[in-house]
């Protein structure tokens, strides 16, 4: 890579910066972006420098180890997060790490990401992660998005911020700025009612466009793009013991399953399991049908019972979330 190159990706990484900043996605000296120059050279940013004011001679160059090879200043702590997704995704060359609010209040809910809601999130996103919290810095930090990294180019971090990836700076970045629109478009929708969802053949004919746009899913080599899509998730089951659930953005079909917990859909796919917040409106914990379809808790149901139970449970539940319930 030619001096030109190098110093023209330099002078780009700092303007992804000051959107980053005058975004209000990193305060202060949050946040951090890389570039993989080549094979075993990373171009970062630095510790304790604001992203909104970096020069280009400020940034550093590290090896894959997350040995710095040069620069001024000394490199970010938490570069070992982005050389650990850049090891993971070879066909990727960006991260950008930072801490956009909308997005971050759902990382600290730990509140799933719904589909089936704007087809740009479909398209541009696909599933979105949520990892488990660990202590940022230290390669144990970075190795909780190991689960999820392959499958998305979209991690919420629990109760720390995102980790967006991308073909170049650009495309990271405007990971970011596509998550954090969307999660604030959620909270205000939910503030004025109800999230509305799409049907599963309309994310299905979404997913099918990605191939005609270049954008790869895991859901098509997986066989999922006509498999209760709306209901289920990448990262609901089977990534080990971290497994975030909803609470408020449930979509409908979620409703039901909540009720026949681990019940396996037609098509072989396993049906996840949602929880309700307490309230006056939900059930409580103790009246959770039992695997043989009786309601455990202080009594018992069975037949006609339990059937009753669930519709009485789904209309209370659907009652409160649509901001109804007295």
């Amino acid at each position: 890579m030619s001096e030109m190159n190098e110093w023209k990706l330099r002078e780009t990484m700092c303007e992804i910066g000051r959107r980053i900043y005058n975004k209000g996605f990193a305060a202060a000296n949050d946040g951090n972006i890389s570039y993989r120059l080549s094979e075993d050279r990373v171009l970062c940013t630095p510790t304790r420098v604001s992203k909104g004011f970096m020069k280009p001679d400020d940034l550093c160059i590290i090896d894959m180890d997350g040995k710095q090879v040069s620069g001024k200043r000394k490199r970010s702590s938490e570069m070992l997060l982005h050389l650990t997704a850049l090891k993971a995704r070879p066909d990727l060359r960006s991260c950008v790490h930072c801490h956009p609010p909308h997005a971050t209040a759902f990382a600290v809910a730990r509140e799933p990401v719904p589909k089936c809601v704007l087809p740009e999130i479909e398209v541009f996103l696909g599933e979105i992660a949520i990892s488990p919290y660990e202590t940022p810095g230290g390669q144990a930090f970075a190795d909780t998005i190991l689960p999820y990294v392959k499958d998305t180019e979209t991690i919420l971090l629990a109760n720390h911020g995102t980790l967006t990836l991308g073909t170049d700076l650009e495309d990271a970045y405007f990971k970011t700025e596509i998550i954090d629109a969307y999660c604030r478009i959620l909270i205000l929708a939910k503030q004025i009612g109800r999230v509305n969802y799409y049907g599963d053949d309309k994310a299905a004919e979404l997913i099918k466009l990605k191939p005609l746009l270049g954008i790869p899913d895991p859901r098509l080599t997986r066989g999922l793009e006509n498999c209760d899509l709306c209901g289920n998730s990448l990262f609901r089951e089977g990534y080990g013991d971290f497994s975030p659930e909803a609470k408020v953005f449930v979509h409908p079909k979620l409703i039901d399953q909540a009720a026949q917990a681990g019940e396996t859909s037609t098509c072989g796919c396993t049906v996840g399991r949602a929880e309700f917040p307490g309230s006056a409106a939900a059930p409580a914990p103790s009246a959770k049908p039992s695997a043989n379809g009786s309601a455990s808790g202080n009594g018992s149901a069975s037949g006609t019972d339990v059937d009753a139970l669930v519709r009485s449970i789904t209309d209370q539940v659907m009652s409160a979330l649509n901001g109804s319930a007295k």
